[in-house]
């Protein structure tokens, strides 16, 4: 689900010092610095509800999902009805569901969505409840409450708390919805309204580049948008690994791989998020057969840093590590790798059909 996909300083101190504030960390990504933050908050104070709720976020953007559901009960325990606690235990449970992928998760996908919007009534003005909500409403089917018109109302609620992320979500919803020529109009005036926030250009490039969209345009033109809205889009999100993922992720699908590795590459010292940008070259490396050795050395450097989320966890750093070593006829130690991932997240679709290939 592509909920997980889009989760000022903090001023952490006594409270006398500063507001604790942990959104604008969650919503720009920096999800280890936030759960840092979070643990000492609570160490502080072990009634901090914002800290186990902001906590539960975090561990959630990790692939962390049972320490994430226990934090957000523990927010909820400290102050019901808190909407921060409850968008955290909504994005737990849709994590965990997604990671079942089995009839029985669709159950918790739709205890979600409860959270969800009860999240959106205790705060109208919480922005990322109601983009969570509103990609609920399109990706659930209509037994479980799903709902193009009832995503796209979530698209008009956000506009109000963020004008630009709101044209992100109606952009997103309709281009799921197979109406990539309403969709555009939206991504083009998100990109116009705020040009260098990652989230934005990542949800722009990632519905250009999806199924959905290729059916609308044809794999030629999509291809070519790809490569060349990526190179338009990249001074805008300068040292931003999140954007820097997408314009890599769009120009490999737009048959530009050699291009990717160099933006990637180039990055690594100047990002903000550096082990999202060595998961990425271990992407490009694996994906298309370039630069097989270096893509493996950042992999393995990888696994022993602390990953940020959007990396996808242990499991796809395993996955890429198998599917590259497979390819230099490693093909025990790829494996190993398979296994590995497998062990991580015992349904990893890649991991099971990789291992499956290599017995």
């Amino acid at each position: 689900m592509r909920i997980l996909a889009l989760l000022p300083i903090v001023l952490f101190a006594h409270p006398l010092l500063g507001q604790y504030d942990p959104r604008p960390d969650l919503d720009s990504g920096r999800f280890l610095k936030c759960l840092s933050d979070a643990e000492n908050r609570i160490r502080q104070d072990p009634a901090d509800a914002m800290a186990w709720a902001a906590k539960s976020q975090a561990l959630s953007a990790l692939m962390r999902f049972d320490e994430a559901n226990a934090a957000a009960q523990k927010s909820l325990e400290l102050k019901g009805d808190f909407a921060d606690g409850l968008l955290a235990r909504g994005l737990s449970r849709a994590g965990t569901a997604m990671q079942q992928r089995n009839l029985g998760s669709l159950r918790g996908a739709s205890l979600a969505m409860d959270d969800f919007r009860a999240a959106t009534r205790a705060d109208p003005n919480l922005a990322s409840a109601w983009m969570s909500l509103g990609l609920a409403f399109e990706q659930l089917p209509g037994l479980l409450g799903g709902s193009t018109k009832k995503a796209l109302a979530c698209a008009e609620n956000l506009r109000k708390a963020s004008p630009s992320r709101g044209d992100l979500l109606q952009g997103m919803v309709l281009s799921m919805d197979g109406r990539w020529s309403d969709a555009k109009g939206y991504f083009q005036r998100a990109l116009s309204t705020a040009p260098s926030d990652p989230e934005i250009v990542y949800g722009y490039l990632d519905s250009l580049g999806s199924r959905v969209t290729r059916k609308a345009i044809g794999e030629g033109p999509q291809r070519a948008q790809l490569a060349s809205e990526a190179m338009r889009l990249l001074p805008s999100v300068k040292g931003r690994a999140r954007g820097l993922q997408a314009i890599c992720d769009a120009l490999l699908d737009g048959g530009k791989p050699e291009e990717s590795w160099t933006i990637a590459h180039g990055s690594l010292q100047r990002c903000d998020l550096p082990s999202l940008m060595k998961v990425q070259l271990g992407k490009i490396a694996a994906r298309a057969s370039i630069h097989r050795e270096e893509g493996l050395v950042f992999l393995d450097q990888a696994l022993f840093e602390p990953l940020e989320g959007g990396t996808g966890g242990v499991a796809t750093v395993q996955w890429r590590r198998g599917q590259i070593l497979k390819d230099l006829n490693r093909h025990d130690e790829a494996k190993t790798a398979a296994q590995a991932a497998l062990r991580a997240d015992a349904k990893h679709p890649g991991a099971r059909r990789l291992l499956d290939d290599l017995n």
